[in-house]
This record gives C-alpha cells, sequence and structure tokens, in this order.
C-alpha cells in the first residue's frame, strides 16, 4: 500500500511503498526516467527468499510526489534519509537502476548519518562535467541525443523540453504500450528479447503510466497538455552539477556499477569513465547485454548490496 511522508524542511510530499519482510534488510530501489515506484522489481515471494525489505519511492514530480523545483541529483539522498526515518531504519542499501542510478550515487557519496551499508548503480550516466576525454552523446541513441540537444539549446528555459516530454506523456496516458514501442524502435535486440518478456512488459507499462498520472487537460481539445515535472527535472538534473564530488565515494561505503556492454541508452563510455573516477567500486561490465539487462540483473545485485552491508 502505497504511504506518504513529509519532508521536515518544507512539507514536500513523497509517496513511497514498502514489499517483502520487514524485519529484513532494508533496500531502496530508485526507479529510471521516466519511472515511479511501481517500477520493475523482483516479486515478493523472491523478496522473501533473498532476505531484502525493498523500498520504493516516486521521485518528486512523478505519481504521488510533489515537485521540488530546482532539484539536484544529490537531493535524492535527503529524501531517502526522511522515509528511513519515518520507517526507523538503522542501515539500508541503495540500488538505483538508469535514471535511478546518479541518485543512488548521490546516497553512497553523502551517506547521511552513516546509514548507507551499500549501494549499486546500474546502467548509469556519467556527470555532464565528465572530463578526460569522455564524449557525454556518442554512442548514445539518437532519441536521447535530440533530447539533451534541445535542452541545451534552451537552458535554463525549459519550455521547448517541457512541451516534447508534455507530448510523450500524453501518449503514455493514451496507452504506455505505444511509449514503449517507440523505445522498442531504437533497441538492440538484446533489449527487445527483455522486454518481450511479459511479466517484465507488464511492469514497465505500469511504471510508464504511474509516472506521469491522469494528467489535466483543461477544458479545451486544444489546449497544450501539462509538463511532467518529474521528466523533466530529472533530464535538467543529469545535464547540471550533481551536487556532489565523486571523490566523496571513497570506500566507506561498498558501490557496485553494473552496466551492459551493448547500452545505447547510457552508453558503455560512462561506465568506463565512472569505473575510473570511483576506483573503489566492483565494476561488473556484462558483454552481450544492453541497457533493460539491468532488471533481470536485480536480483543478483539486490543479494551483493545484502551480503556487503552485512
Amino acid at each position: 500500500m502505497v504511504q506518504t511522508v513529509k519532508t521536515p524542511s518544507s512539507g514536500r510530499v513523497i509517496a513511497y511503498e514498502t514489499w517483502g519482510d520487514p524485519d529484513s534488510h532494508p533496500v531502496f530501489l530508485l526507479h529510471g526516467t521516466p519511472g515511479s515506484l511501481m517500477g520493475p522489481r523482483p516479486r515478493t515471494f523472491d523478496l522473501h527468499k533473498l532476505g531484502i525489505r525493498l523500498i520504493a519511492y516516486d521521485r518528486p514530480g512523478y505519481g504521488g510526489s510533489e515537485r521540488h523545483p530546482d532539484r539536484r541529483v544529490v537531493d535524492a539522498a535527503d529524501d531517502i534519509n526522511t522515509i528511513a526515518q519515518e520507517l526507523d531504519l538503522k542501515k539500508y542499501s541503495v540500488v538505483g537502476r538508469s535514471g535511478g542510478a546518479p541518485h543512488a550515487l548521490a546516497c553512497a557519496a553523502r551517506n547521511l548519518g552513516s546509514q548507507v551499508a551499500s549501494a549499486a548503480a546500474l546502467v548509469s550516466l556519467a556527470p555532464p562535467d565528465a572530463d578526460d576525454g569522455l564524449n557525454w552523446r556518442e554512442g548514445m541513441s539518437e532519441s536521447n541525443v535530440s533530447t539533451y540537444d534541445l535542452l541545451d539549446a534552451h537552458a535554463p528555459d525549459v519550455t521547448a523540453l517541457g512541451s516534447l516530454l508534455a507530448r510523450n506523456a500524453e501518449t503514455i496516458r493514451r496507452d504506455p504500450a505505444l511509449f514503449l514501442a517507440s523505445l522498442r524502435e531504437e533497441m538492440p535486440d538484446e533489449d527487445r528479447v527483455v522486454v518481450e518478456n511479459a511479466g517484465i512488459r507488464r511492469q514497465l507499462l505500469l511504471n510508464y503510466l504511474s509516472a506521469v498520472g491522469n494528467g489535466e487537460q483543461g477544458a479545451g481539445a486544444q489546449e497544450q497538455p501539462p509538463a511532467p515535472t518529474g521528466w523533466v527535472d530529472d533530464l535538467v538534473a543529469f545535464r547540471m552539477h550533481w551536487g556532489f564530488d565523486l571523490k566523496e565515494i571513497d570506500g566507506t561505503v561498498p558501490v557496485m556499477l553494473w552496466h551492459g556492454e551493448r547500452d545505447i541508452f547510457a552508453p558503455v563510455s560512462h561506465f568506463r569513465w565512472l569505473a575510473k573516477k570511483i576506483p573503489t567500486a566492483k565494476a561488473v561490465l556484462q558483454p552481450s547485454v544492453a541497457h533493460f539487462a539491468a532488471l533481470p540483473a536485480l536480483p543478483q545485485v539486490l543479494a551483493w548490496v545484502r551480503d556487503e552491508a552485512a
């Protein structure tokens, strides 16, 4: 059952949900972009077998969580800490996939209250100020490149980006399968195999629909649909300074970086750059898989963060 908590500083509402044995090791699972707390996850039966209490929440502006204007990637650490205090968690792990991965790294870097026991970042982007020769867009899907180009061309004005994502969100509200199909057109064959799994496909569609909600279109059929603020704010946060330095991830908190070699949504060059910048991390590069392979890999990653926390 979805629950809510208010942030202590602003009273902003955060929606979250938990699954598995409440007495098992708690792990926050951070959803992708766009996404929601309904993102793909192992079955409750499997969580019990793993000894994991899974916690997921809607990032600000998604689903049932109120928007946090001008948020940065690092702000996720405070939101997760708020939920952890509400649940009276003394130690917890954090796993982020795709758009959730930079936020998991933020938690490892900040380690608020020394409560973060371990963290994993699956198929993560590198920060926008990545140096040492990383071409941030090289190897990236055409749709991602055009979206980030649009954002960068008009920044800090996000009107054009909001209009583009509003149309995408309206497509999702009509039929989330249409949005997944648009992604599938660009996917390598390795990703298509994953998303054609009935269980994963069902979870992805529910995840996308929950992320953008029903929307308020107004009375006129020609009126511009509202911009999906969580989606917009995610992309803006990825392209500005993340609010922390990767040097803060110094081995105090065990960290795993996981990536598929054929990823086109977060190119493998981003993984290699992150692995170089976080030398204490366990770097796992899987050949012959791509971006969405992070979904079936979740049980193994959850087991790793559980064992490292112990």
